[in-house]
């Protein structure tokens, strides 16, 4: 059973930073494709920034590029995101997610974290 856990969440000033992790449990996590969605309160889950299964591929959603980076450890099975300059609108649950079909931005990820909450406030 594939599990996915993230941590490194917490609250932040404006403009500050974040690096959020995805451990997984995955005998084959480096041939998964993975991603950071987030949730806001009264908003649709969005795709924050994906990986391919090689970390050659990348993806980022318009309001974060330049500001967050994917990354990934596959001798770790970990996944990173780093946030930098984080804005209020930021704030949400992030989501870790990952798919084992060899697909490239799944339109759905098979499995899923239990999130972890980012907060940004002055």
């Amino acid at each position: 059973q594939v599990q996915l856990v993230e941590s490194g969440g917490g609250m932040v000033q404006p403009g500050g930073s974040l690096k959020l992790s995805c451990a997984a449990s995955a005998p084959a996590f480096g041939t998964y494709a993975m991603g950071w969605f987030r949730q806001a309160p009264g908003k649709e889950r969005e795709s924050v920034a994906e990986i391919d299964w090689s970390g050659g591929s990348f993806y980022y959603e318009d309001s974060v590029r330049g500001r967050f980076t994917i990354s990934r450890d596959n001798a770790k099975n970990t996944v990173y995101l780093e946030m930098n300059r984080l804005k209020a609108e930021d704030t949400a649950v992030y989501y870790c997610a990952g798919d084992s079909r060899g697909l490239w931005r799944p339109v759905v990820y098979e499995f899923w974290g239990r999130g972890t909450q980012v907060t940004v406030t002055s």
